[in-house]
Formats: structure tokens, C-alpha cells, sequence
């Protein structure tokens, strides 16, 4: 008898505890449904009405990292383009913006080339990045930088098209 009330007891405490944690999820569901609110209700700064999401570990590929935005390099290349900089000088007013926000850039270079000439790359590519946007206003600190060289690929044909959308500076969002 004593041992029935023990296991009632025990099933009446994981029933409790599952339906709180089932509350929590769902008030927190409500704070991501606004994208215009960042964590704890802040308003973000060029967060839109067109559905901008700021994620945590959110990233500019799946455009959850606010308003930042993909840059892209040429072939076998560290350096930025013209509209690659046009791109991080928005992204730079957004980060400026948005204090709290920290970022990893990770750089990511298409299939050619072997696997340690790609990782270092890509850590050129991230390098280069960080350091124009510090250049304009963006604490260093707030950005930290990773290379994956050809391993992470959001395109996988064998063509320009695709090597072109892999080579690239992608955003992730590590704290906000």
C-alpha cells in the first residue's frame, strides 16, 4: 500500500513538472511569434514587419539573424567586392544598432581546391569580414570568426551557380 502511494505521488510529480515545462514552452513561443522582440521583449533595431526573425543561433543563410545579411567572394578569393561591402555596411548599422548582439562569421568556400587550402581560406574570408566591420564601428569582441571550408555547402551543383551561393560569409547569431 505504502508503495502505491509512493508511485502516485511520483507519477502526480512528472505530471506536474511536464505540464509546467509545457507552459514555459508556450509562453516562450509567444515571445518568437513577434520578430519585431528579441529576447526578454526588447525591440530590435531594423527588424521589420516583413517577418525579420532574430534567432539564436539563428544564421544569415535561413535569414534568422535579423536584418544580416550573406556576403559573397569571388573565386579563390579574400577579398571584398564592392557589394560585399555595401552588404556589411548594413550589416555593421544593424550590429551597431543592436548592442547586445554578438556574431560568429563563418567562412565557407565552394568544392574545388583540397580540403586544408579551403579551411584556410574561409578563415580569410571570416577575417576579412570581422575586420571591415570593425573597421566600420563594430566592437571586435562581439565577433568571433570560424572556417568550414568546403564542408558546409547550402548549394550542391557542380556549376558556378552553385559554387558561386557557397562561397560566402554566413552569419550566426550567438548571443542577443
Amino acid at each position: 500500500m505504502l508503495k502505491s502511494r509512493v508511485n502516485t505521488v511520483i507519477r502526480l510529480s512528472a505530471i506536474a513538472t511536464l505540464c509546467l515545462m509545457m507552459s514555459v514552452g508556450c509562453s516562450n513561443l509567444k515571445k518568437k511569434s513577434d520578430s519585431k522582440k528579441g529576447q526578454d521583449g526588447i525591440t530590435l533595431e531594423g527588424a521589420n514587419e516583413a517577418g525579420m526573425s532574430l534567432e539564436l543561433n539563428g544564421d544569415s543563410d535561413s535569414n534568422k539573424a535579423g536584418a544580416l545579411k550573406t556576403v559573397y567572394f569571388d573565386f579563390n578569393s579574400a577579398v571584398l567586392r564592392s557589394d560585399t561591402k555595401d552588404t556589411l555596411k548594413g550589416n555593421a548599422d544593424f550590429l551597431k544598432a543592436n548592442a547586445t548582439v554578438e556574431v560568429q562569421v563563418e567562412g565557407h568556400c565552394d568544392e574545388r581546391g583540397s580540403v586544408q587550402y579551403n579551411i584556410a581560406l574561409g578563415e580569410k574570408r571570416a577575417m576579412a569580414v570581422k575586420q571591415y566591420l570593425t573597421s566600420l564601428g563594430v566592437q571586435g569582441k562581439r565577433i568571433t570568426t570560424i572556417s568550414f571550408g568546403k564542408e558546409r555547402p547550402i548549394a550542391f551543383g557542380h556549376d558556378e551557380g552553385a559554387w558561386s551561393q557557397n562561397r560566402r560569409g554566413n552569419f550566426v547569431v550567438t548571443a542577443k
